[in-house]
């Protein structure tokens, strides 16, 4: 297994009611991340995710484009501690 990597994204422009959080969920899961994504009141949304570094590099790029409806402006990225990896990724609601 390659290096575990933690990062938050907050991805702006139109991703909320686009499916980006259910799309980002569903990326997640496939690529065996763990972590979450939200709606936030501003209208970003919020991405926290670990696991394999490739794996987390895949979500990341991803991210930058969204699903067909969306058209993210922005990604902020930061880099956070590490947390146990459970292999679940979840929706929360903002």
């Amino acid at each position: 297994m390659d290096l575990v990597l933690s990062i938050r994204l907050t991805v702006s422009g139109k991703v909320q009611g686009v499916f980006f959080r259910q799309s980002a969920c569903d990326v997640a899961n496939k690529l065996g991340l763990s972590g979450f994504v939200q709606n936030l009141p501003n209208g970003d949304v919020l991405i926290e995710v670990h696991g394999e570094g490739a794996k987390v590099e895949e979500l990341f790029q991803w991210s930058l484009k969204g699903p067909m409806l969306a058209h993210v402006k922005s990604v902020h990225r930061e880099e956070i501690p590490s947390i146990p990896l459970t292999g679940i990724f979840v929706l929360r609601k903002a």
